[in-house]
């Protein structure tokens, strides 16, 4: 079967108009090439580069874009091109957003989120707060449709996207069965850093987050140990939750300057650090001290978005039911109110927030 939609109708889609300026209205389903796959989507969840769009902060979407956002994205198969292979219509996937050129360096070596030349749903063309999304034939051909099992809840199978940037990250520290592991923020990557941890074996976590309300979710999803580095000395608890020692794994899950600068003396000796969290590209730099590097053999990594692969074995552990992020779904909400669910998503409150088209 190869079409279960019918071509040329009208779908509810929340539209990007200009900066603060989306909305909910009645689009044309998208038509699909013969390489093309439709998909109905299940759920689609906010994230901070979405509110970054909405804003009219985000590069991709410059002066009179006119574009459906949303690029954390599950639902099924709606129709298939006439040479798409390997799928079916009514099957249930998610759709990694990141598309890379193919052809460079980055490319095919795998690290498809560094091509400086790359495409995304939701981003450079048409995503999915919306009933419908096409997915283009350059990523069908790399792999970016996974499948999903129909036993995960769509809300949780649309955090595979953030997940997977969770777990790119986390490679790159080789976290071993009793470490101690520092997460320093409490958003939703925060929380995921900390259940990602716990099933690699982290020995003790704690996370470091000045608000109260976000240090009871990461207690209560995870984290051994909360700590607000405001009041209390974050230093004086790691010493006391490792032996005196530091931590052996600092992830900064947060863009703030104090955060990045501080984890070079609270790690361990041969301690291992991610800066997981962008800063604000008006002021990107912060005081490095170099000898605390050189003196206790520490390795400083950082890591940006997701590969495709990184999103294969994503979805793979949310399959497997290893690592559960059903309470990180904060609230769901129905397309035609895609105008409140942008606000929850900003509340600092809510962790992650899904639209249900």
């Amino acid at each position: 079967m190869r079409n279960a939609v019918k071509t040329g109708g009208s779908m509810l889609a929340a539209v990007y108009h200009g900066p603060n300026d989306i909305r909910v209205e009645n689009v044309p389903v998208p038509e699909i090439g013969v390489g093309e796959i439709l998909v109905r989507v299940a759920s689609a969840s906010i994230c901070g580069t979405d509110l970054r769009i909405y804003h009219g902060n985000h590069r991709m979407y410059p002066l009179g874009t006119v574009r459906i956002p949303g690029h954390e994205v599950v639902g099924t198969i709606a129709k298939l091109g006439s040479e798409v292979k390997n799928y079916t219509v009514g099957q249930r996937v998610f759709c990694a957003p990141n598309t890379g050129c193919g052809h460079c360096l980055q490319c095919v070596s795998g690290n498809n989120n560094l091509c400086a030349d790359y495409d995304a749903i939701g981003v450079t063309s048409d995503g999915g707060f919306a009933e419908y999304v096409r997915i283009p034939a350059n990523s069908v051909q790399q792999g970016n449709v996974i499948p999903v099992s129909d036993t995960v809840d769509p809300a949780v199978a649309a955090l595979a996207e953030p997940f997977a940037c969770v777990l790119r990250g986390q490679n790159a520290l080789h976290i071993k069965p009793a470490d101690v592991v520092l997460v320093m923020g409490a958003g939703p990557i925060g929380v995921m850093h900390v259940k990602l941890a716990r099933a690699r074996g982290a020995g003790r976590i704690v996370v470091s987050e000045p608000a109260p309300l976000r240090r009871e979710q990461a207690k209560r999803m995870g984290a051994d140990r909360v700590v607000d580095p405001v009041s209390q000395d974050l230093k004086a608890i790691l010493a006391d939750e490792s032996g005196g020692h530091g931590a052996d794994v600092i992830i900064i899950a947060a863009p703030i300057h104090a955060a990045q600068e501080s984890a070079l003396d609270l790690a361990a000796v041969s301690g291992r650090i991610n800066f997981f969290g962008g800063l604000p590209k008006d002021r990107p730099t912060i005081t490095f001290n170099s000898n605390l590097v050189h003196y206790k053999e520490l390795v400083v990594t950082g890591t940006t978005a997701c590969s495709t692969a990184d999103c294969w074995s994503a979805v793979k552990i949310l399959d497997s039911g290893l690592v559960d992020l059903s309470d990180i779904v904060s609230q769901r909400f129905p397309l035609t109110d895609a105008l409140r669910a942008f606000a929850t998503a900003e509340d600092g409150k809510s962790l992650k927030v899904v639209l249900e088209p």
